[in-house]
């Protein structure tokens, strides 16, 4: 199974696209899938504890994910 994980910003540069579809086995943990990423072509630009977004909630790296949740990558922002 593969689960579809938004990219913005200089994620989505990284990887070349706005969406991904990881192939991983649900239910999964953030952290797995989060590691899955980073094997991908353009993983390497991941920082440590990239921010992660379940349903449109900030979430931890020990949240569960299921089949139809809505992930998304936030990369780090800037502004004032």
């Amino acid at each position: 199974m593969s689960i579809p994980v938004l990219l913005f910003a200089s994620y989505a540069d990284a990887f070349g696209a706005r969406r991904l579809d990881v192939p991983i086995d649900v239910p999964c943990q953030v952290a797995d899938l989060v590691r899955v990423i980073r094997s991908m072509p353009g993983g390497d630009r991941l920082p440590a504890a990239p921010l992660v977004a379940v349903n449109r909630t900030w979430v931890r790296e020990d949240v569960a994910v299921q089949v139809g949740d809505e992930i998304a990558l936030i990369p780090p922002v800037a502004g004032g």
